[in-house]
């Protein structure tokens, strides 16, 4: 199901993906399936480093919960795959691995898109850079 004019993530909501591993990437598997959505806000107030505002939040996202479904599911928690959806201005500029360095467990993927936002201050000198985060955490299970 979906919204109209609202694009999915990843994945088709369902637990089935197209497998990249193949050359023409149109076979399906059974991939990991989504447990938790995780959303967060992050800042650079001065200096306009959209990967600083990117990682922050990120970790606004992940910090504010504490996850037992690894647990709950007898799966350790390095077992989580972690697909993080970043909306910041100029999304080329952010180090995507200093974003994914933020994960404090398992694997993951970062994509950056346009989004959040860039306020100047009122000398038109330095911008507040305002990034979304959405994590959604996924596990390998039947």
């Amino acid at each position: 199901m979906s919204v109209a004019g609202i694009r999915p993530l990843t994945g088709t909501g369902n637990g089935v993906m197209p497998n990249s591993d193949t050359p023409s990437g149109r076979e399906w598997i059974l991939a990991y399936r989504r447990m938790v959505l995780e959303i967060g806000m992050g800042t650079d107030i001065r200096g306009g480093d959209p990967t600083k505002a990117a990682a922050r939040a990120l970790r606004d996202a992940l910090w504010h919960n504490a996850l037992t479904v690894t647990s709950a599911l007898d799966k350790p928690t390095d077992a989580m795959r972690v697909d993080v959806t970043i909306g910041v201005p100029m999304p080329e500029r952010v180090d995507k691995q200093a974003v994914l360095d933020v994960l404090p467990h398992g694997t993951g993927t970062v994509t950056v898109v346009e989004g959040g936002l860039a306020v100047p201050n009122e000398a038109g000198t330095d911008v507040t850079i305002i990034a979304h985060a959405a994590a959604v955490v996924r596990l390998d299970i039947p």
